[in-house]
């Protein structure tokens, strides 16, 4: 049996005549949460689309629960959870319509359906705002509940794009617990994320993709191993710095301007 929930195999992708992503190939193993991080612009969007089978890639392939994801995967996309970067939520509908109709889409169990949706909206402090419409919320409570969208049919495989971004602090730590639990259930967890500590934390795995290219994957624990300086064998103390060292511009980008 494959041990990996999802395997990226020497993916390409162009725009045009601009590279989006560069022979990129890693694996997820099932049950595990791995952290994509990147500068603004190195691919990971991009990649989690073609994960996704949102959009197709020019060469290369990439399985998900062992079948080969493309644009049709209808049957593997059902299995999985997935929060975009760019929420689309049907703005016209309440709250918990919205939901219900997730719910629906993927077949949960008519009787489950209204305690999911009410024990996570209770959670993220959102049940007193149900009965509103969606296009009457700010946009961290969108984030939430498109959060609980991507759950409630307790997928195998969970995509999040960027969930932290917007959230109060509160609910960012409900997140996370949400997190460690489908992971004990054994749910395959991919996130991209600019909040460094967060990965560090949550995730087991860590990659780092830069112009389109993985430059860096391990295992989270290895992070503090990982030589800093050979010659006095240093070690790095966080993700944080091997993302700054790994990522840096040729140009003095962490230079302030003298005139500030």
């Amino acid at each position: 049996m494959n041990k990996y929930a999802i395997s990226v195999i020497n993916v390409s992708k162009k725009y045009n005549h601009t590279c989006a992503l560069d022979n990129v190939s890693f694996n997820l193993a099932k049950g595990s949460c791995l952290g994509l991080v990147g500068p603004n612009g190195a691919g990971k969007t991009t990649l989690v689309d073609s994960i996704t089978g949102i959009i197709n890639i020019d060469s290369g392939g990439i399985f998900v629960l062992e079948e080969e994801m493309n644009l049709h995967s209808i049957s593997i996309k059902n299995r999985m959870g997935i929060l975009p970067q760019e929420l689309s939520l049907l703005d016209y509908l309440k709250c918990n319509e919205y939901l219900s109709f997730v719910a629906q889409l993927y077949k949960v169990d008519k009787q489950q359906i209204d305690n999911r949706i009410n024990s996570l909206l209770r959670v993220f402090g959102l049940y007193q705002k149900k009965d509103k419409l969606l296009c009457e919320f700010s946009v961290g409570m969108r984030k939430k509940v498109a959060f609980i969208a991507t759950i409630l049919h307790l997928p195998e495989i969970v995509i999040l794009d960027e969930p932290f971004e917007s959230v109060d602090p509160l609910s960012v730590v409900i997140m996370r617990k949400i997190i460690i639990r489908l992971l004990q259930k054994n749910t395959s967890i991919l996130i991209t994320s600019h909040n460094l500590d967060m990965i560090e934390k949550l995730c087991n795995e860590v990659a780092i993709i830069k112009d389109g290219k993985i430059i860096y994957n391990s295992d989270t624990k290895d992070i503090h191993s990982k030589i800093k300086n050979e010659l006095t064998k240093e070690t790095y103390n966080s993700l944080e710095e091997i993302f700054i060292d790994m990522t840096k511009q040729e140009q003095d980008g962490d230079v302030i301007p003298s005139w500030l």
